[in-house]
């Protein structure tokens, strides 16, 4: 991997990318306030990916979805409703690997729901959405889920979308199994494909497909942004560099990362000192007060607290050792290696 002079790197291209999905494809035109392109370029050429862990969100979306199936079945009459389950089978992922789509080669994801006709071609996508946040929903779907949507749409070849959004309470996340969705805590929009996007091919897909050309096929990634990216960055920055990497790159890349870290240190270095003598001198005001048998003391702040342990342990007098001729006898030698840097003189 290299690090690029404009806010990019380059990685060797995939021989394998996951595909544009419904969450990646808003994300790589800049329209998902919870990705970036970045974010969804380093998913699909596997150079990094956050790892998946359940929340009380996805949770609460998993535990109601069933529940806003049936409640679209039983109010806008949709007895037909298919789910992956119904195609796929109970251990649908298994089976597709979590793509819906093989025939396509860059777009793919899986859609919640879809309405079929009695010879089983689907109709009409719906997408389950789960929230706490209802005035994102107050004048329309927000984009990044529309656009989800509409990319299943296309990829099915219908032009029916449904959005069914439930608004969840704290209490609805501590308990999801008992959410009942109705009337005024569910949420239907519908719209049509080329009604809402009437340029959707152009506009959007051969985007993404240019998009596709330019930074996956390349292995050059989108501009990153050191805020929204930030956790990204953290993790490939803290990589460890395998013996492969060329080492011209990783000596520009060390000498970037060093001029902002002395930048910002100057910059706070009277801060620092000046923490490190109130550390010092509530940690000496401690021990001059400490009390028999006590291991630690804990010292609250508004927004912070200071812990102060004692540690009791042996140290080895090594002087000793070595008038009485045993400090040969009982160590053994080692060798270490350490860096130092310093700036060069012009």
């Amino acid at each position: 991997m290299d690090w690029l002079d404009n806010n990019k790197i380059k990685v060797t291209p995939p021989k394998r990318p996951k595909k544009i999905t419904g969450t990646r494809f808003a994300a790589i035109m800049g329209l998902n306030r919870w990705s970036s392109p970045f974010k969804a370029w380093c998913e699909i050429t596997r150079t990094y990916e956050e790892p998946f862990e359940d929340t009380i969100y996805t949770i609460a979306g998993k535990t109601i979805e069933p529940k806003q199936a049936e409640y679209m079945k039983k109010f806008y009459f949709m007895p037909n409703l298919t789910t992956p389950s119904d195609i796929w089978g109970e251990d649908y992922f298994k089976q597709t690997w979590g793509d819906f789509f093989p025939d396509f080669a860059m777009f793919g994801g899986m859609w919640d729901y879809i309405l079929r006709d009695k010879n089983g071609k689907p109709t009409a996508v719906l997408e389950m959405k789960t929230s706490k946040r209802v005035e994102d929903w107050a004048e329309d779907v927000p984009e990044y889920y529309a656009l989800q949507a509409a990319l299943y749409a296309h990829l099915l070849g219908v032009e029916q979308v449904y959005m069914v959004a439930s608004f969840l309470d704290e209490g609805d996340y501590e308990k999801p199994e008992d959410f009942v969705p109705n009337a005024s805590n569910t949420k239907v929009i519908p719209f049509r494909l080329h009604e809402r996007y009437p340029d959707f091919e152009v506009d959007y897909l051969d985007a993404a497909i240019d998009w596709w050309h330019t930074h996956v096929e390349t292995g050059i990634s989108p501009e990153y942004d050191e805020k929204a990216d930030a956790d990204i960055l953290k993790a490939l920055r803290t990589t460890t560099p395998d013996a492969g990497d060329d080492r011209a790159a990783l000596i520009r890349e060390a000498e970037a990362l060093k001029a902002e870290i002395d930048e910002h240190a100057a910059a706070i270095k009277e801060k620092e000192d000046r923490y490190k003598a109130i550390t010092d001198a509530l940690k000496k005001d401690e021990v001059d007060h400490w009390k028999d048998g006590a291991k630690k003391v804990i010292i609250p702040g508004s927004r912070y607290e200071w812990t102060i342990s004692r540690t009791d342990s042996r140290k080895v007098d090594t002087d000793a050792l070595k008038t009485a001729g045993l400090y040969e006898t009982y160590s053994k030698p080692e060798t270490t290696y350490r860096v130092t840097v310093k700036e060069k003189k012009a």
